[in-house]
């Protein structure tokens, strides 16, 4: 009877994955929202060069060969439909916002994700509604 007590381990595999289950999935989950956040900022900065790009294809190049000031290029250059064929990472979950301003000697390309927030509650609200940007000077 006492040796039967002694080899009685039934319970413990249950308890050491309780112990360890946890922090694994902590952890899975904490590197699956980092990755989202990671492709949401390459999407955002692809996003924005590529509104840059146009900026100064449509408008900039005319009106400095024209030797005029650029500051009135702030139109987005960029339909829907091209947006979310540059970054369709962006589109999972919401629309980025894109704004162009000319402020000192510098148009601006701005573009954000509004829409986009951390799944795991210990990042808080550092890494929500991320944004990259663009300029160009004149």
């Amino acid at each position: 009877m006492i040796n039967r007590m002694r080899n009685c381990n039934s319970g413990s595999v249950a308890v050491e994955f309780a112990l360890v289950a946890f922090p694994l999935f902590v952890t899975l989950f904490g590197i699956f929202d980092l990755g989202r956040y990671a492709i949401t900022m390459y999407s955002l900065r692809t996003l924005a060069s590529a509104t840059t790009r146009q900026v100064v294809i449509n408008c900039y190049a005319a009106k400095i060969s024209q030797n005029e000031s650029p500051n009135t290029c702030t139109t987005d250059p960029l339909s829907t439909t091209q947006k979310q064929q540059i970054a369709p990472a962006l589109y999972w979950g919401g629309t980025p916002n894109v704004s162009i301003s000319a402020s000192g000697s510098a148009l601006t390309v701005q573009v954000s994700a509004p829409s986009f927030s951390m799944m795991m509650p210990f990042w808080a609200s550092a890494l929500n509604a991320p944004s990259a940007s663009a300029q160009l000077p004149f």
